[in-house]
């Protein structure tokens, strides 16, 4: 009977202190704060200095953080559908293997972020500046980097479909393996990109004033219609 009695007062106290997970869930935020695992959806976090904190495998959907400070942050693994990033510091954030969908990052810092593998569902990067960033075999379906600065970004074996990349910085960009069907290059310069073929090129979209790296031609179905 003593044993019975103990074990249920250690599931009491259990009950009562939680575990260190919801513990942990209940940190204000703040700089390097620990929210691993944590439902963290629809909070107004605008502003606020978040840098390094841990977000690995938290819900974040309709989270605000605009122009909040979050350089170093680790998204690994994060649910991010409808969050907002406008105008945030996210330079060397992690977003490895993280999920997102009309999420918004314009204007945002992404100075040498690493997307490695993310899944990013007509997501928009308008203004951003992505220079350096790892986005190898990531997932951007229609995605939006108008006006965006990806200079030097690792887009290797990224799938880019129906993405929109108007007045964007493309500079250094490797394009090594990348699916761009129907990507929209019109008035883009290429000219300065890494490993883009031939048959990369006709199944995306351009016009006459699409500059090209050498040896490679504009497709004749250039300009695509809409669609």
């Amino acid at each position: 009977m003593w044993k019975i009695v103990m074990m249920a007062g250690c599931l009491v106290v259990a009950l009562m202190c939680g575990s260190p997970a919801q513990a942990k869930c209940g940190d204000k935020p703040r700089a390097g704060v620990d929210w691993t695992g944590c439902s963290k959806e629809l909070l107004m976090l605008k502003g606020g200095d978040l840098t390094e904190a841990v977000f690995d495998g938290a819900m974040l959907s309709g989270t605000g953080f605009q122009g909040a400070a979050l350089a170093g942050a680790n998204f690994h693994r994060s649910e991010l559908t409808r969050a907002t990033f406008r105008g945030a510091d996210l330079s060397g954030a992690n977003f490895e293997k993280a999920f997102a969908s009309r999420a918004i990052f314009n204007d945002a810092k992404l100075i040498k972020a690493r997307l490695v593998k993310a899944e990013f569902q007509r997501v928009s990067f308008d203004g951003a500046d992505l220079t350096g960033a790892a986005m190898v075999d990531g997932d951007f379906l229609r995605n939006s980097f108008v006006g965006a600065n990806l200079e030097g970004a690792d887009l290797t074996g990224a799938i880019l479909p129906r993405s929109v990349f108007h007045g964007a910085d493309l500079a250094g960009v490797t394009f090594t393996r990348a699916f761009i069907y129907w990507s929209r290059f019109e008035g883009v310069d290429l000219s300065a990109v890494k490993d883009l073929t031939q048959a990369q090129l006709d199944t995306a979209c351009g016009d006459a004033a699409t500059k090209l790296p050498p040896g490679l031609v504009a497709p004749a179905r250039w300009p695509c219609g809409e669609d």
